[in-house]
């Protein structure tokens, strides 16, 4: 597992990227709402739980990458 981790991906970890992924994932999802009411109309409702699921998953994935260095 730790090798996956650490898996070097334009120089940096997986873990990195898949970090930076969930934060973006976590904004997107907080916004969507605000996003829906004032600039984009026709962003489907149902879109948000989906994306905080995505969200949720990711930020596991990368729970369980980020400490298997330490369990392994």
């Amino acid at each position: 597992m730790t090798r996956i981790t650490y898996f070097p991906i334009l120089g940096k970890p997986l873990v990195m990227w898949l970090g930076i992924l969930v934060l973006l994932s976590f904004t997107i999802t907080f916004l969507l709402p605000f996003l829906r009411k004032k600039v984009f109309k026709k962003i489907p409702y149902n879109l948000h739980p989906r994306m905080a699921a995505f969200s949720m998953i990711l930020a596991i994935v990368h729970t369980i990458l980020g400490l298997a260095p330490y369990f392994s």
